[in-house]
């Protein structure tokens, strides 16, 4: 029997009842805090569900179900109001399915939100040498680019960013943006190209935020926006997004992304499948960057005691994870300490790779300042791996230049240029592009980088851990990774095979 022929009879098997097993039995069903019921769904609605094949066939489910033991109903939600249409109750699919369907998307899940922040602002007394918040001449000058450090315009290179959750960015606010910040570099001021659905209302700081400081940190560099809003699978940004990548056969080398979920509030089967996901982008030569989240070590209470709380993907040991820092003098270009908010710390879900043994036994047999041990998982994938300036952006979003924008949303797309610039060099030297970074980084002990060695990151406020996370030290540490980008370094370092 032919596997369309083999999928409909198991459908059938699916509408007849005859089911017998959960594909998502860890999915917490409970409402998020902020989300209200606002009664059962219509059986005769509509829906949008993703049928997560075990990698391959995905596109023969042509069929949308109301699945055995699922009950739908609206929700109402989320800082913009988001309505949703979920399932309180787990659903089942035949046993015959378990070797072919790791899940079914759409039933479950909440849309999670950025966490990106506008801070505010602060009280300045004077402006003689100082600078009023980050733009991408501060951003060159920290990391010793010059007016040549562009990309040349005759390579075969380029690099993408993710757009998520509704997040538009807007043609006229990256003009607006290179106009006000970009008159000392050569640069572009159009997207290339856009993958996927890019919607027609307001732009998002988070959108606008991510293609502006991609193109101006990887200047004249020819760059994609991969657009996944989420509308119907506002819960699965990240699956939707890599079958975007699938898809295509020609892709730009670098991909930043800026977005996360904390890791116990998705399901096993689907960190997995997402991560095996990654794992295959990673394998075909993608070097893919997702920032380390703006909750520090993060926080939450399993059977009345804190945890701290890790965020996927940038748990994933097949992505780089970028942190946050801040300048120690906020308005003078000056070395680096941990942004507070910096996410960071140890997976409970993947062990800790092979080619950060070394450097996370070192963090952890050293380090004065380590939270009881009951707080993290020791031997969990350890992140971030780099970081960058996260603090005082300017911005441009629905043509209002805003300042003071903060997060690792920022540090993300700047490193990312940064490395495409590198990939710039390798390509016009006839080597390939920089690929999956992490063991190299590694080995090499963070050559090209600035270490970062002051400051601790937020996490939970009680007796033993006092709001205070992990601190950062001598080289790697799970608050700042290996530290920030000093260009010609980071360029020599990363040139050669």
């Amino acid at each position: 029997m032919g596997l369309q022929a083999c999928l409909l009879g198991l459908f059938a098997l699916i509408l007849s009842g005859k089911c017998s097993y959960s594909p998502e039995p860890d999915q917490r069903r409970t409402l998020p805090p902020g989300w209200v019921s606002l009664g059962r769904a219509d059986p005769e609605e509509e829906l949008s569900l993703t049928f997560a094949l075990r990698q391959q066939n995905l596109e023969r489910l042509s069929e949308l179900l109301l699945l055995p033991g699922a009950e739908f109903h609206h929700y109402v939600g989320g800082p913009t109001e988001t309505h949703v249409v979920r399932s309180p109750r787990p659903y089942q699919l035949p046993q015959a399915l378990a070797p072919h369907v790791d899940f079914v998307g759409g039933l479950h899940r909440f849309p999670p939100t950025s966490s990106l922040r506008q801070r505010p602002e602060p009280q300045v007394t004077g402006t003689v040498g100082l600078h009023l918040g980050v733009t991408p001449s501060v951003i060159r000058k920290r990391y010793n680019l010059t007016s040549q450090d562009v990309g040349s315009g005759t390579s075969n290179n380029s690099q993408a960013c993710a757009q998520f959750l509704e997040q538009y960015f807007h043609d006229s606010d990256l003009a607006q943006f290179m106009r006000l910040f970009g008159g000392n570099f050569a640069h572009q001021a159009s997207v290339t190209r856009v993958v996927g659905q890019q919607g027609r209302g307001r732009a998002g700081i988070e959108a606008s935020l991510d293609v502006q400081y991609l193109m101006s940190a990887g200047a004249n560099i020819s760059t994609w926006v991969y657009s996944s809003p989420g509308r119907h699978e506002g819960q699965e940004p990240f699956l939707q997004w890599l079958m975007l990548l699938s898809n295509e056969s020609a892709l730009p080398h670098v991909h930043t992304v800026s977005y996360g979920d904390e890791e116990d509030s998705l399901s096993s089967a689907y960190i997995q499948r997402v991560n095996t996901e990654l794992m295959k982008a990673a394998a075909r030569g993608l070097t893919l960057l997702f920032a380390s989240g703006d909750s520090g070590a993060g926080c939450w209470s399993v059977s009345g005691r804190h945890q701290f709380r890790p965020t996927f993907p940038a748990s994933s040991p097949y992505v780089t994870t970028v942190g946050g820092t801040s300048f120690q003098e906020p308005f003078l270009i000056t070395n680096e300490i941990v942004d507070y908010i910096s996410g960071g710390g140890f997976s409970n879900v993947f062990p800790r790779p092979s080619y950060q043994e070394e450097a996370v036994a070192k963090f952890l047999s050293s380090s004065p300042h380590l939270p009881p041990s009951s707080y993290f998982n020791a031997s969990g994938r350890a992140y971030p791996d780099v970081a960058a300036l996260s603090d005082g952006y300017w911005v441009v979003s629905n043509r209002v230049p805003i300042p003071w924008v903060s997060g690792t949303s920022a540090s993300t797309p700047v490193f990312g240029g940064l490395l495409s610039l590198i990939n710039e060099h390798r390509i016009l030297s006839g080597r390939p592009p920089l690929g999956f970074l992490n063991p190299r980084l590694y080995q090499q002990h963070g050559a090209g980088l600035f270490d970062v060695t002051h400051g601790c990151h937020a996490s939970c406020l009680d007796e033993e851990v006092e709001g205070q996370g992990f601190c950062s030290g001598p080289g790697w540490d799970p608050v700042t990774g290996w530290g920030t980008p000093n260009f010609p370094a980071l360029l020599k370092t990363l040139l050669n095979p």
